[in-house]
């Protein structure tokens, strides 16, 4: 059987060691800084986390659902081919 798009972001939360959360709640900033981290897209850390439409942008590009890392086409969350892709990535 096929994966929600909520039981999808669950399990990446889990693949990236942050927790699961009920509901379908959009991923945090901290939960994109550790996925940023687990797909290998470098983020400043060291004071306050980038906008979230920044690490949206390069988890798709370092996720090869896109070809470069752009804020402005960033989606304000990922779709469930988009999750389909990040979860492989982080797997």
């Amino acid at each position: 059987m096929a994966r929600t798009a909520d039981e999808l972001r669950n399990a990446i939360r889990v693949a990236v060691g942050r927790f699961e959360r009920e509901g379908a709640p959009a991923f945090t900033k901290e939960d994109l800084a550790a996925i940023c981290d687990a797909v290998g897209y470098e983020i400043d850390t060291s004071g306050r986390l980038p906008p979230k439409a920044e690490m949206r942008a390069g988890i798709l590009w370092k996720s090869g659902v896109v070809d470069e890392a752009n804020p402005e086409d960033a989606p304000s969350s990922f779709r469930k081919n988009e999750l389909e892709a990040i979860m492989a990535a982080v797997a």
